[in-house]
């Protein structure tokens, strides 16, 4: 049976807030009417975290909107949930994230065939003068694309 991947809620935010040091791959506890909104592409990871409670791993402020077709009022859309890792990633995560300054944040949530995936972050949050400076660069460089665009050099047949 071949394998389909398909990105149910991205977190682009996250690449421009944080300094991303690795990424897990870890399933996520859901109910079967987050499923079907997921599916839906019903899903918002703008702020949310993960943190460590009783040797486990808990995705905190994923809003996941309620599925149209079902009873709305069962679910909270902001409720936590629970991230499944193996034993021993879960202490390494818990264990480097306790440093000072890291955290983890989910990057994005799809589906590996049937499955609800989550991509977590451990990441360093980036200093304001750090964001500034990565915007000048691409803005210089999208301003050097668009000078030398439609520009041809090295051709003889040009140059008169």
């Amino acid at each position: 049976m071949a394998k389909y991947f398909k990105i149910a809620a991205e977190n682009r935010k996250a690449r421009f807030d944080y300094t991303i040091i690795e990424s897990y791959k870890a399933g996520l506890v859901l109910t079967g009417n987050e499923v079907k909104s997921l599916r839906q592409g019903k899903a918002n990871l703008q702020d949310s975290f993960a943190r460590a409670e009783r040797g486990e791993l808990w995705l905190y402020n994923m809003h996941v909107s309620p599925y149209s077709a079902a009873d709305q009022n069962k679910i909270d859309p902001l409720r936590k949930r629970k991230v499944l890792l193996e034993k021993r990633e879960l202490v390494k995560l818990t264990g480097k994230a306790a440093e000072k300054g890291l955290t983890v944040v989910p990057l994005k949530v799809y589906f590996d065939g049937n499955w609800a995936k989550v991509e977590l972050g451990l990441a360093k949050a980036k200093k304001k003068y750090e964001k500034r400076e990565k915007l000048r660069r691409q803005t210089a460089e999208r301003e050097i694309e668009s000078a030398f665009k439609g520009k041809v050099y090295g051709r003889k047949d040009r140059i008169k």
